[in-house]
């Protein structure tokens, strides 16, 4: 529970407490499914139509709700580009505090454009990185901002069909895959899994380190892809910790007892780093995209202050801390650090991922 500090490592509240609430949800599933798939086939019949434009257009997206790993990919295409083509990133922009079209700046906010393009925006700010729930008036907008973008990458849109992308990198979670899963809200899905057959490439995300080749083939023929599909593994890498607003590195290893402050999607494999790396951990969790207050701050606070271990930290993602920078002056002195993640591709396969996007833009006509 919220507000109660107790060790996490011992305690394991399962998804299937919540299975036979889903279990009642099925009839609304199939509501649900039945709106999906006629959308779908709209789509699919040219009803309804998606607009192409005159550039190369990467789509990063999935077929669950939660995390699958978007933004740390999206951030792995920004590295991979930025220093050979004018590239812009185009998001939704969810849980802002404003609507329509905007580009950042160097004023701009979470609250203005969004936590996952705030960071975006934080880490690389030579980027164009915008924001517009409709992507097809967005787009406009954006290429009239910034005329001489190279190349746009579409921040979750695999399911926003209006805008055509010249190529879809579709994110499945090793320990959730699409092939297994099923319709919301009884299960994580929000598009078909038969859609999977648009994507281009297909990564396997958060995969174990230790994968082999029997458990690749495996999954392969799970999850069968076309001829066109090239399939990809990758697990999650972590950077060193820095301080929020300092920048300083900080350490955590079997001597420090930490206090796990989150609001996103999908802490599991976080916990699992913790599990490996920390004494202990305490956790104080959030909704996704939660915007922090100060009577959050000042409840981060108290719980850390009980923790009586002599080596300590608060520990946080980088998509949390863009929400919790508004309060810099009262974090200054307080030893709270921000945990960078990126993918790692298993297999080395990190440069055959790399030629397929360079050359989908260097060839795109």
């Amino acid at each position: 529970m919220k507000g109660i500090l107790v060790p996490s490592k011992p305690m394991n509240f399962n998804i299937p407490l919540l299975r036979p609430i889903r279990i009642l949800l099925f009839p609304f599933s199939l509501v649900y499914a039945l709106v999906v798939k006629v959308r779908n086939w709209c789509f699919d019949k040219k009803i309804f139509t998606s607009t192409s434009f005159n550039l190369p257009i990467i789509c990063v997206g999935n077929l669950a709700v939660g995390g699958t790993g978007k933004s740390p990919m999206v951030e792995l295409l920004i590295r991979m580009l930025k220093d050979r083509y004018a590239i812009a990133v185009l998001s939704r922009g969810y849980k802002r505090k404003t609507r329509g079209y905007a580009l950042a700046g160097e004023s701009t906010t979470a609250l203005d454009i969004g936590d996952e393009p705030m960071q975006f925006h934080s880490k690389f700010p030579d980027v164009a990185v915008a924001v517009g729930e409709e992507r097809i008036v967005a787009i406009p907008q954006l290429l009239h901002d910034r005329p001489g973008t190279r190349a746009i990458i579409l921040d979750d849109a695999f399911q926003h069909r209006a805008v055509k992308a010249g190529l879809n990198v579709l994110l499945t979670d090793y320990s959730n895959l699409f092939t297994r899963d099923w319709w919301l809200p009884s299960g994580d899905l929000r598009d078909a899994p038969s859609s999977y057959r648009r994507a281009d490439i297909i990564v396997v995300t958060k995969c174990p380190e230790a994968m082999d080749e029997d458990q690749r083939r495996a999954i392969e023929i799970e999850i069968d892809p076309k001829p066109h599909q090239q399939i990809f593994f990758s697990t999650i890498s972590y950077g060193t910790p820095y301080h929020i607003t300092r920048q300083t590195a900080g350490v955590v290893n079997e001597e420090v007892e930490v206090l796990l402050v989150t609001g996103i999607a999908n802490p599991a494999p976080l916990k699992r780093w913790l599990n490996e790396h920390s004494r202990t951990y305490y956790e104080l969790a959030y909704s996704d995209h939660h915007i922090f207050t100060i009577d959050d701050l000042q409840a981060m606070i108290r719980r850390f202050t009980g923790i009586t271990a002599g080596k300590k930290l608060i520990l946080t993602t980088e998509k949390d801390a863009v929400r919790l920078i508004k309060f810099k002056q009262e974090l200054e002195d307080w030893p709270i650090y921000v945990l960078p993640i990126s993918p790692g591709f298993l297999f080395g396969e990190e440069d055959r991922f790399a030629n397929v996007i360079t050359t989908f833009i260097n060839e795109f006509k």
